[in-house]
């Protein structure tokens, strides 16, 4: 896999969007209207953590495309990502988790399972992650492909849950940056419900 190591992480999140949405049936967008049962069972999510490690670089774990148990008797497509991060090179410790990386073959904004997984994995891990000089949320990244070129996969941009202040945000990738908007935020009514409190 052609991926880094970065030294920054949006350098990482340009590279890991084209790249994800490359794979087979990741971006399918472009088929439901003419078949939806046809579009769900073609439809691969793809899951992977951007991590930072003890060389100060940004990096990408293998993707995965196991899925969720029971997700397509429900009508969805999730992929199921291991909670660690196995990397030989250093002590399981000494890696930082970053974002949850995963892309929406509908281009559909954060699911619930989404933040669900996100809140659980900021159980297992930091909230915020010590990166060098800086402090970054650990968050829920789900990309899309660009909607003029869906077919092609090409990269669109993608919605962010970020646990830490529970935003709910879109970026589009934009003259060479990312531009992002606030879509709302989560509220949480218990330890295992929630509202979403749309903005936009």
């Amino acid at each position: 896999m052609d991926f880094g190591p970065f030294d920054d992480f949006s350098d990482a999140l340009e590279a890991a969007c084209p790249l994800i949405l490359s794979k087979p049936n990741a971006s399918v967008g472009h088929l439901p209207g003419s078949d939806r049962q046809l579009a769900l069972r073609v439809s691969t999510e793809y899951c992977a953590w951007l991590y930072y490690t003890p060389d100060r670089k940004y990096e990408l774990s293998m993707l995965t495309d196991t899925p969720v148990p029971g997700s397509s008797f429900r009508g969805e497509t999730r992929c199921l990502l291991p909670p660690d991060v196995n990397d030989s090179r250093y002590p399981p410790s000494s890696i930082k988790y970053i974002f949850i990386l995963h892309n929406h073959p509908f281009a559909t904004s954060i699911s619930s399972g989404d933040i669900r997984f996100a809140a659980a994995m900021t159980h297992a891990h930091a909230l915020l992650a010590d990166v060098g000089n800086r402090k970054i949320p650990l968050s829920v990244i789900a990309f899309f492909a660009n909607p003029a070129n869906e077919a092609n996969s090409r990269c669109g941009g993608f919605y962010q849950y970020i646990p830490a202040t529970r935003e709910l945000l879109k970026w589009v990738h934009s003259n060479g940056d990312w531009d992002g908007v606030r879509l709302g935020r989560v509220e949480w009514t218990s330890d295992t419900k929630f509202d979403i409190i749309k903005e936009r």
